[in-house]
């Protein structure tokens, strides 16, 4: 390898917890086949409180997964490894990226467990 190889950085380098966060959380829902529409719920009519999920139990992991997500994305913009041959705005433009993205997905995907309330 060169020495111009090694200095030039990776194009995806600090945007991994992003992409593959979004890729394990998209599979995750598929996996578990969550209720989004009202009138398929199993209180639909009634007043009480009902799972999105078979199991009521990823009321409680499905949003701790996407905080996880989202502290996974801050962390790795801040590894030594992300900041490596980069120039400031490229680090900050990148950094508000990956983290507004995961963000917002993850607001828009929690959103999600409101549906059977």
């Amino acid at each position: 390898m060169t020495d111009d190889m090694m200095k030039r950085p990776f194009p995806l380098g600090g945007l991994w917890a992003c992409l593959v966060g979004g890729v394990l959380v998209t599979s995750l829902l598929v996996v578990l086949d969550p209720i989004t529409r009202q009138q398929d719920c199993p209180n639909y009519g009634a007043s009480g409180n009902a799972s999105v999920f078979a199991n009521s139990i990823w009321d409680l992991y499905f949003p701790l997964a996407l905080f996880g997500w989202v502290a996974l994305v801050i962390v790795e913009q801040a590894l030594p490894t992300t900041w490596r041959h980069r120039s400031r705005l490229d680090l900050l433009l990148r950094g508000a990226t990956a983290v507004g993205v995961s963000l917002i997905a993850s607001c828009a995907l929690g959103a999600l467990l409101i549906t059977c309330r």
